[in-house]
């Protein structure tokens, strides 16, 4: 396994970006090649700054307030009085915890939510409250077998994004060729330059979309 693997197998996964990074990998890679300190990760507490120090041969630091403070984890709660099923904390949850459709109200899997309150600022209704679980703090509050099992998730989550994206690249384009075709057809445009430029602009919207598969 490389550093940046070890690191990441260190850290809570609850994917909060708290450390200033995208994501738990992120930050591992960043600490992997001295790009971070290895006091940014509040769900990891001073626990995590040990594990992180002794794996990168760095010394220990208390963590960094600018991050947060190791506190105590909550596990997300909506009001279904309040929900509007407008699905933007869906879209907001890195572990796919929350289930709900469009205009139906959400609920949160408590068993498999991270704590990392990416919901609540997502949330236009404020609807959505953090008590919490446990009065430990830190890895004291979350055990490895969930930041195994929250990883997975947000991997699957990852790759289901990107195979949406594909796929839906896919039908812009076959709908885009489909149109190029018919233009020669098209009897309603009897003007050869307006013909072009519309053909010039299905071909470059064409040719920006294979690149960004490619």
């Amino acid at each position: 396994m490389s550093l940046a693997d070890l690191i990441d197998a260190a850290l809570p996964q609850t994917q909060c970006t708290r450390c200033g990074y995208p994501d738990c990998r992120s930050y591992a890679q960043a600490l992997a090649t001295n790009d971070a300190d290895i006091n940014q990760c509040p769900p990891g507490g001073a626990e995590g700054v040990a594990r992180l120090a002794a794996l990168t041969g760095r010394p220990a630091l208390p963590l960094n307030p600018v991050n947060g403070i190791e506190a105590t984890r909550g596990v997300a709660v909506i009001d279904e009085d309040w929900c509007i099923g407008c699905t933007l904390c869906i879209k907001a949850c890195p572990a796919d915890c929350i289930v709900g459709a469009p205009k139906a109200m959400h609920v949160v899997v408590a068993s498999q939510c991270t704590g990392c309150e990416l919901c609540v600022p997502a949330c236009p209704v404020d609807c959505i409250s953090m008590p919490e679980v446990t009065t430990a703090t830190g890895w004291a509050a979350w055990s490895q077998a969930q930041a195994n099992e929250a990883r997975e998730r947000y991997d699957f989550r990852q790759f289901r994004r990107h195979r949406e994206t594909v796929e839906n690249d896919a039908r812009l384009i076959a709908k885009a060729e489909a149109k190029l075709a018919d233009l020669p057809a098209a009897s309603v445009i009897s003007d050869p330059a307006q013909l072009d430029r519309k053909r010039a602009v299905i071909e470059a919207a064409l040719a920006r979309a294979r690149a960004k598969r490619g």
